[in-house]
């Protein structure tokens, strides 16, 4: 209990906000205890909440706040986005100068004040049932916060939908019936209503093929993934995962029971699982994973593994994605700092070489991990081939081959994953949202025979899965050595043979640009699956990359574009994620925008009048660019600048956006003693990436 009377909190209105929306909040608190001069009144909102940070000095501007008081003194504002202790670290801190404040005075804050023709406090882009403020008082001006017993909340609602989203099972059985849905999200990727679930009658033929749906009250409209009809008795099966995210219980947002009804009803995917930070996860919520995990498993609809992030720093292991087969497993943290009292009935590990000798000694249930990247990035130096399964190259932190390659540059064999990690309680459908968070949540597509546990965790130990960007094509890729033994990904193939034969299928969700084949750190080839001609009109241009491998990786790329001696007829932009700042089309010569990069890519692609006329001339944070565009081919021009693939590139499409359904057989050869891992990476138009885990030729 606190000694003093803290006061009270409320704000005005209360009614629901749309998300993403510009609006205007009061809020004010009444004093109790007398506030000493220098002391504080500190407003906290959750880390991950992308809302507007407070500004005090353009009225003009979003997010303009002001600040009064009747009481005997003066308010100082500064807004902090380190404030207070995680997971509410964004703090607007307001400090009494020049006086005192009574018990029964007020101060008052005006977020989002319009008088100055701000268009107002830009909420938070996902829906939350109770966004707070978070109140806390330094009354005695010791620096000793304490929070009031309750904070004004409010209740962020979705907007209105813009488009449609149709998603269809990858593979279905011909002339059995399946279900689809269609789903109808806002601007910033909230789903405006529980998806649709559509019957289809069933395909008659073997073959990919694509569903239509419409909305019926709105019109919006949309064309599923693509769907392979195969004979009844299919061997594998492709179901989508996104193993990796948090809710509210640690750093992200609502509540575990919420994270595993998107993952399954909204997000309609297959796997799923809770990976909050180790030093968070409290012994009773650990519990509740457990349980959580195991209310929601259904086998043959959705499987769900419990586990958590081991989170040490960088030079004890670094992130590490835990999982165990079932419930029962044992925590074993890198630290219990914000644990209560720093307490636990559970041993910590403090290294990823303590964890992996820990979680070996758990045989039921038995625990398996993938290496991650995120705030904390993995030491693949330290690794157990039985325990870590695969490294995650993609999610909403960003793209990460590095990480693929210290793998395999220690000859490791791994498979290939992407998740989200999303923070925002939408697995499967994670959006980065208005702040530089990254790119949009990856997915993993694991290949099994069923939807079940048992043979799912086959599947990861096999390696039989890949990795995407978000979106959900279909690829295939197999290898037949000269004995006529075919293997798929995630294989270990021994043969003494020097040549393979490599055959690979993908069906894109957009048109595909390229197919790079890979035997570990090398290119073997690069495919265009499309002819490109020089008098091409489409121009294609890039950057990508991070400054780093940890946590201050962002790179900035504001910049501009001029072309003289052409015209611009179209713009189609490439991961422009943030609705408040699409790509400014000045007139049609001249673009500019704001982007950001994570080591994942952005761009745009440009539709000329003339194919080879004029010039070209970029300007961004990193640096400027000219060229005539007679020179540019369908080899990429790159400009580098540092870090990690730091460049900007441009390079000319094909005239016509091409097929989305692209198969090669190449024989494999030039294989060196021992491990070649073979796999292909994809790169459609429109920006997604793929990945195939390796099949390992051993020679």
């Amino acid at each position: 209990m606190n000694q003093y009377n803290l006061g009270f909190a409320q704000i005005d209105p209360q009614q629901p906000v749309v998300a993403g929306s510009f609006t205007t909040i009061e809020f004010t608190y009444t004093a109790g205890h007398p506030i000493d001069d220098s002391g504080y009144l500190k407003i906290a909102f959750r880390s991950v909440s992308d809302v507007g940070a407070p500004q005090f000095d353009h009225p003009e501007n979003p997010n303009f706040c002001t600040v009064m008081t009747n009481g005997d003194c003066e308010i100082e504002p500064r807004w902090d986005p380190r404030g207070h202790i995680r997971p509410w670290t964004r703090a607007l801190f307001l400090q009494i100068r020049r006086g005192f404040l009574a018990a029964g005075d007020q101060i008052t804050i005006i977020f989002g004040d319009k008088s100055g023709d701000s268009p107002g406090w830009q909420m938070q882009t996902s829906v939350n049932e109770i966004f707070e403020f978070k109140t806390l008082v330094d009354p005695i001006a010791t620096y000793q916060f304490k929070e009031l017993p309750k904070s004004p909340q409010l209740t962020i609602i979705p907007g209105n939908p813009i488009r449609a989203v149709c998603i269809a099972p990858s593979q279905v059985s011909v002339n059995q019936k399946f279900s689809y849905h269609l789903k109808l999200e806002d601007r910033w990727g909230n789903p405006t209503q529980k998806p649709q679930r559509v019957m289809h009658s069933g395909f008659k033929d073997i073959g990919v093929q694509t569903v239509s749906a419409t909305h019926a009250s709105t019109g919006l409209s949309a064309s599923s993934n693509p769907i392979e009809a195969l004979p009844i008795h299919a061997d594998t099966h492709r179901y989508w995962a996104d193993f990796h995210g948090q809710s509210g219980e640690t750093v992200g947002e609502r509540t575990i029971q919420d994270y595993f009804t998107f993952a399954r009803d909204y997000g309609i995917l297959d796997i799923s699982a809770h990976q909050g930070n180790d030093f968070q996860v409290t012994d009773e919520f650990w519990g509740r994973v457990n349980q959580t995990t195991r209310d929601f498993y259904e086998p043959g609809r959705f499987v769900t593994f419990p586990g958590y992030e081991w989170s040490g720093n960088t030079p004890l292991g670094g992130d590490r994605n835990v999982y165990f087969e079932s419930e029962g497993g044992q925590i074993a943290r890198s630290s219990t700092e914000l644990l209560p009292g720093n307490r636990s009935e559970f041993m910590d590990a403090p290294t990823a070489t303590d964890l992996f000798e820990f979680l070996a000694t758990q045989k039921n249930p038995k625990a398996f991990c993938f290496a991650h990247v995120g705030g904390r990035y993995a030491d693949i130096t330290s690794h157990d081939p039985e325990i870590e399964l695969a490294v995650e190259i993609h999610s909403a932190w960003g793209t990460f081959e590095w990480l693929l390659e210290a793998a395999l540059e220690k000859g490791y064999r791994v498979g290939i994953c992407a998740n989200s990690d999303g923070h925002k309680c939408r697995p499967g459908a994670s959006y980065p949202g208005a702040r530089h968070f990254g790119s949009l949540g990856g997915l993993t597509c694991v290949l099994a025979p069923e939807l079940d546990r048992e043979n799912i965790i086959a599947a990861l130990k096999a390696r039989h899965f890949y990795a995407t960007t978000g979106n959900r094509p279909l690829l295939d890729v197999h290898l037949t050595t000269g004995k006529g033994l075919t293997s798929m990904m995630g294989d270990i193939v021994e043969t003494s043979a020097t040549e393979a034969t490599l055959n690979f299928r993908v069906v894109g969700t957009a048109p595909i640009e390229s197919i790079d084949i890979m035997n570990g750190l090398e290119t073997i080839q690069t495919l265009r699956p499309h002819r490109v001609k020089t008098a091409s009109t489409r121009l294609k241009v890039v950057w990508q990359g991070a400054r780093v491998r940890g946590r201050d990786r962002l790179v900035q790329w504001d910049g501009n574009l001029k072309i003289e001696g052409n015209s611009i007829l179209a713009v189609t932009p490439i991961n422009f994620w943030n609705a408040n700042q699409p790509v400014e089309i000045i007139n049609a010569q001249q673009l500019a925008w704001k982007s950001t990069t994570t080591g994942g890519l952005a761009g745009l692609i440009l539709n000329l009048e003339n194919p080879n006329s004029g010039q070209i001339a970029i300007k961004t944070h990193q640096g400027q660019i000219e060229c005539d565009l007679n020179v540019i081919g369908s080899n990429p021009l790159i400009w580098e600048y540092g870090g990690l693939q730091k460049e900007l590139r441009i390079y000319r499409l094909s005239e016509q956006p091409g097929s989305r359904d692209f198969s090669f057989t190449m024989p494999v050869t030039d294989l060196h003693p021992g491990d070649n891992p073979l796999y292909v990476r994809v790169t459609q138009e429109d920006g997604h990436m793929a990945w195939s885990s390796p099949i390992y030729l051993v020679v």
